[in-house]
């Protein structure tokens, strides 16, 4: 069966490449020196035979048994027989096996069996033009695989024919209809995990029926006519593959000196992956040094000029046709083109002053519209601890970013995009480039522009300027180097994991940040959008706040109604989602989420869990006394009275009545209080042994006093809660 497969494949395979020539074949070539067949099959470069015939171990290739009758093409580091490789589009042919379930006859076993390869790592992965399929009465196959880093099931479920367990035998399939057998497409690229197979719940199913399950070429698959059960140990399936820029694949090409001439190379999904193809009008092996051959059109298709008397000329590239009175036309064009490029020379420098001119007013025009002039009026306007911002001019940023290349891409959110950039002078930035907003958004902008120029702490992001002369605005910040509180959190490798101390650390640093906005500048300043992912680490993991775009500087006698809801689900203070109105105390309640994260590891919001909702979850949790069960491993190597009282000083955060909340300075105090503990405990761990409490018996007996905590604490213990750094 599997000899029968490789013989069909193969002629399907001529077929097509006839049809496409339209029956001229041009065979892909190998390197000079190397085995260019192995039976029916060509092999092209980069892949090969023997040492120094491949580009790289990932292409190695292995002839078996040859002989005429019974030869196999293996591709050695996966295992994978070759059908068939075209390098114009980067795709090969290979034999994959078939999963079976339920299959005693077979010698293998009954269960479900021979797993497709895993391409995880390897410059291939499964293609356009794949189908995965199962066959059989009632068989319900799924597909555990990954794509763009997203684990995603892919499958279907086949519904069963009137026909008995006798007459399996001489039933045919034609078309993949859903009826004995189902089909469904996939994406590309794939890199699959595991078939499995699952019980099927229809009183129909024919009992001890073998089913299959497997990935196919769809155009192969469409032409078969097999029996249900058919006999199948492997079917072809196409593959993608692509070489890399950053190894030394790249080294080879940028070598050969033709990228630039007959060569084309176009990389795959904006990566460094990437792939060549012969310019048009050529032909061949774009891998090779002189791979890409001139097609002669006029040799190809003698009727190519439809003008009666014209004579076809073959030149590099492409063909043109020529009537018995061209030179006399020729010499015209020729002394017509010298007078143009004359003309084209002087309407080119007129074309740049022009050009120059443009650009001048189309930088006024983006300053105008990016605010410039409101942020002018709002520096002329004496504020309180207004310092003038420096203006980059878009020079400086495209420099700085390399013209915002992606690589330099640190992060994207509601507000724009983040970027890595190097000033002039060597210093490291993030550059905010916000997303296109109309005219109607600029103030926001501005208005983050304006509430950073009045905020001097060490927990607040610096903004050290803004460039207002590009199509979008930008904002310039001191670079931040550890990502965000997020990212450690719940994303990071596990190489440092935020232990109790880093993280008590932290959240006094970000209290002590809003208690700073909320009470000491001139106007009380309130965030909006208090979450761990704007919550940045520095190299000494001290945390600062950014993303300020959505903040609103208050006077004590406005009411802060909003027409329009801002924030971020998980973290929106429930009464400031009902009522529009946003106060002190919802960011109060959003940095209670903040320190569930701490205590818990767990997401915001998260569809795992019992709650969707981590403050909800977290309240449940308190009140069932199941603390401890929701708490991250790290946290509980912690001292567990703190831990507590950081546990019930987020529960009354949580409140969903606003007045019943601690106000941001007795957050930032009791946290210090905390702290200061911490402190006094460890000092007299050096000199007498404390009893040992656990987290349960703490939970039990516990009642928290604010007030007579704050009183063993002089006042002037609490000075990083009022005053700015």
């Amino acid at each position: 069966m599997h000899s029968i497969l490789v013989l069909m494949s193969t002629v399907f395979i001529y077929i097509s490449i006839i049809g496409i020539t339209g029956g001229a074949i041009y065979a892909p070539n190998a390197k000079p020196g190397c085995p260019t067949h192995c039976g029916n099959v060509t092999i092209p470069f980069p892949f090969g035979i023997g040492q120094n015939c491949y580009i790289n171990k990932w292409f190695e290739l292995e002839c078996l048994n040859a002989t005429a009758a019974a030869t196999s093409l293996i591709l050695k580091r996966t295992k994978l027989e070759v059908l068939n490789i075209s390098v114009n589009h980067g795709t090969l042919q290979a034999i994959t096996p078939v999963t079976l379930f339920n299959c005693p006859n077979k010698k293998e076993g009954g269960t479900s069996l021979r797993q497709l390869t895993d391409l995880k790592g390897t410059p291939f992965s499964f293609g356009f033009g794949n189908i995965f399929a199962a066959v059989s009465c009632g068989a319900e196959a799924i597909i555990d695989s990954s794509f763009n880093n997203t684990i995603v099931q892919v499958g279907c479920k086949s519904t069963c024919s009137s026909i008995t367990n006798s007459s399996t035998a001489t039933k045919t399939i034609n078309s993949c209809d859903g009826v004995d057998c189902c089909k469904s497409t996939i994406p590309s690229p794939l890199t699959p995990f595991q078939i499995v197979f699952r019980n099927s719940s229809s009183t129909k199913v024919r009992e001890n029926e073998c089913k299959y399950a497997f990935f196919v070429d769809e155009t192969w698959f469409g032409k078969q006519v097999f029996p249900i059960n058919f006999d199948m140990d492997s079917v072809p399936v196409n593959l993608d593959w692509y070489l890399d820029q950053s190894s030394d694949d790249w080294e080879h090409f940028s070598s050969m000196g033709e990228l630039v001439g007959l060569v084309i190379y176009t990389r795959v999904n904006q990566s460094s992956k990437f792939r060549c193809v012969c310019k048009n009008g050529f032909r061949g092996n774009p891998y090779l040094s002189g791979g890409c051959k001139d097609i002669d059109e006029c040799s190809e298709d003698p009727m190519i000029c439809p003008e009666p008397g014209a004579t076809c000329i073959n030149i590099d590239g492409s063909y043109t046709c020529e009537k018995p009175e061209r030179d006399t036309k020729l010499l015209i064009g020729i002394g017509s083109g010298i007078g143009s490029l004359l003309v084209a020379a002087m309407a080119w420098g007129l074309y740049k002053i022009v050009e120059k001119i443009k650009d001048s007013k189309r930088k006024k025009s983006f300053f105008k519209r990016n605010g410039g002039l409101l942020l002018q009026q709002e520096t002329s306007a004496g504020k309180p601890n207004f310092e003038k911002t420096k203006v980059f001019n878009s020079k400086e940023v495209d420099k700085a970013t390399e013209n915002f290349n992606v690589n330099r891409v640190l992060g994207r959110g509601g507000q724009g995009t983040v970027y890595k950039g190097m000033l002039a002078d060597g210093k490291i930035v993030a550059v905010k480039k916000s997303t296109v907003v109309d005219e109607a958004k600029v103030s926001e902008f501005i208005n983050e522009v304006v509430i950073l120029s009045q905020i001097n702490h060490r927990n607040v992001v610096k903004l050290l300027g803004c460039c207002l002369e590009t199509e979008v605005p930008l904002l310039v910040y001191e670079f931040i180097p550890n990502g965000t509180l997020s990212q450690f959190i719940h994303d990071h490798n596990g190489d440092l994991l935020l232990n109790w101390q880093m993280r008590l650390k932290i959240a006094i640093e970000v209290a002590e940040a809003l208690s700073y906005l909320h009470s000491a500048v001139s106007f009380p300043i309130y965030h909006r959008d208090i979450k761990s992912a704007n919550i940045l680490l520095d190299e000494n993991f001290t945390a600062k706040i950014a993303d300020f775009g959505t903040s609103r500087s208050v006077t004590l006698d406005q009411t802060h109604l909003t027409t329009e809801v801002y924030g971020t689900f998980g973290y929106l203070d429930p009464e400031y989602f009902q009522s529009n109105q946003y106060t002190e105390k919802s960011d109060v309640y959003s940095l209670g989420v903040v320190l569930v994260e701490l205590l818990t590891g767990e997401k915001a919001i998260s569809l795992s869990r019992s709650e969707e909702s981590l403050a909800t979850y977290f309240l449940i949790s308190m009140q069932k006394n199941r603390l401890r069960d929701i708490l991250h491993a790290q946290v509980l190597e912690g001292p567990q009275e703190e831990i507590l009282i950081v546990a019930n000083l987020a529960k009354r955060c949580l409140d969903l009545n606003g007045k019943n909340r601690p106000t941001m300075k007795e957050i930032c105090m009791e946290l210090e209080v905390t702290k200061m503990k911490e402190t006094a405990t460890s000092n007299n761990d050096q000199g007498e042994a404390q009893p040992i409490q656990t987290l349960d018996v703490i939970e039990a007996s516990f009642v928290y006093s604010s007030s007579s905590s704050l009183q063993e604490i002089p006042l002037l213990s609490f000075k990083s809660c009022i005053v700015g750094w």
